[in-house]
């Protein structure tokens, strides 16, 4: 909330709103002159939908009698956890559950060191103070690509340097290569299966060196006046105390829990960002309600399943289930359906069809294995998808369901048509 999902998305809104407005509102009839970025003020705007959220968090805390403690906390026993206070002194909590709830930090490379100024994680990239004219990205994954886009909108040339052939890595091959395409034509630029091997912070900027991967590796370097350091996020178990009670965490750190999310200490449970899955803020909260459940109950369930993810760039790029290279390297027999939005009324009155739905259905049962869609609102449209795989939907049940025209929704009707039979508009 303070340097993850919400500033990054209050930047995604504000940068397109610029770019839509300097170079797309003249063909909608606006004629605008002067149009100008206040990097500032959009600062200011980011910070406060940040503060907005957090203050509303402490409000159902006290509105639920929730005691809020400011400090780093670390486990002194299977009940016991020692505050840090914020203000000062210490404080000892004795309970009866610990939830360990710690999220993630950025990870970085050797030899690279981040100083949130010029060479940036993820952090620092919500907070530059002026739009840097070159800009290397570092990793080809969500982070990268969202920051990446807020900058490039902003002015910013970006390249992307990414160590494997392909980006958004998790996604369905097919989508991943669509979206590569279409950030490219948004002046995006990508150096694929390239690794950098040194990131060295001159008197003009930054200089990375990069080299091929693969035989015979070539070597390059890239200059530029802000280098994003997005290699992924590591589990933040840093002086919890786990090793002093005898938690047990895997070699990368994560910790390791049984169907119940509880550790091998029985007090102690961990959920989100430090245990096994999908770094995931949705996923953590279901998670949450999970242990509490099977606390207070003996009974709570994640269906791991239909856990969704979204890319909030523009077009978003959102996705459920298996996608068709999982499918394949299972041995399942399935059917695909695709539906673009080039074909849907209320994408072209919009001015914004890129992209497509895809659904991939069980062959004999028709039951949706992976929704798969790159288009705008991805991530609003998604969510029937999820529902219909949580409840076992065939793709038949999706596209039999009326759908309010015109709407995007339309084309997830439309895909699933397609995957048990035809689709009418296309």
């Amino acid at each position: 909330m303070n340097v993850g999902c919400i500033p990054s998305k209050a930047l995604l809104n504000a940068s397109h709103m610029y770019h839509d407005a300097k170079e797309n509102f003249g063909k909608y009839g606006i004629k605008t002159t002067g149009v100008e970025l206040d990097l500032q003020a959009m600062m200011k705007y980011k910070e406060k939908s940040v503060s907005g959220l957090t203050s509303g968090i402490e409000m159902l805390f006290k509105k639920n009698k929730v005691e809020y403690v400011k400090g780093m906390g670390k486990l002194t026993g299977p009940n016991t956890v020692e505050v840090a206070l914020t203000e000062g002194g210490s404080k000892t909590i004795e309970t009866k559950n610990v939830i360990i709830a710690t999220g993630s930090d950025v990870a970085s490379l050797p030899n690279i060191k981040i100083d949130e100024e010029v060479i940036v994680s993820s952090t620092g990239a919500l907070s530059l103070k002026q739009v840097p004219k070159r800009m290397v990205v570092i990793g080809g994954g969500v982070i990268g690509l969202e920051l990446g886009s807020v900058w490039s909108r902003l002015g910013a040339e970006v390249t992307v340097v990414e160590f494997t052939d392909r980006i958004a890595a998790g996604a369905d091959g097919e989508v991943a290569s669509s979206f590569k395409k279409i950030l490219e034509k948004q002046h995006l630029k990508f150096q694929m299966s390239t690794k950098v091997t040194g990131v060295n912070r001159g008197a003009n900027g930054v200089t990375i060196t990069t080299e091929s991967v693969g035989e015979g590796g070539v070597t390059g370097s890239i200059d530029a006046d802000v280098v994003l350091v997005s290699v992924g996020r590591r589990p933040y178990t840093d002086n919890l105390g786990l090793d002093k009670v005898g938690v047990a965490v895997d070699k990368r750190g994560r910790v390791e829990v049984n169907e119940h999310l509880q550790t091998n200490v029985a007090s102690v449970y961990a959920i989100g960002d430090v245990i096994k899955g999908p770094m995931l803020a949705h996923k953590s909260e279901e998670e949450g309600i999970m242990v509490v459940e099977h606390i207070k109950n003996g009974s709570g369930h994640v269906n791991y399943d239909a856990i969704p993810s979204v890319i909030y760039t523009h077009p978003e790029v959102a996705w459920v289930g298996n996608t068709e290279e999982e499918l394949k390297q299972k041995g399942v027999q399935y059917r695909v359906g695709k539906f673009p939005f080039a074909g849907n009324s209320r994408a072209k009155t919009n001015d914004d069809a890129q992209g497509m739905v895809k659904f991939l259905a069980d062959k004999e049962t028709d039951k949706i294995l992976g929704v798969h869609i790159v288009g705008t609102a991805a991530g609003e449209l998604i969510g029937e998808c999820v529902l219909a795989m949580e409840y076992g939907a065939s793709s038949e049940d999706v596209a039999r369901v009326c759908h309010a025209h015109p709407t995007l929704s339309e084309a997830v009707k439309e895909a699933a048509m397609a995957a048990y039979d035809k689709p009418i508009h296309v």
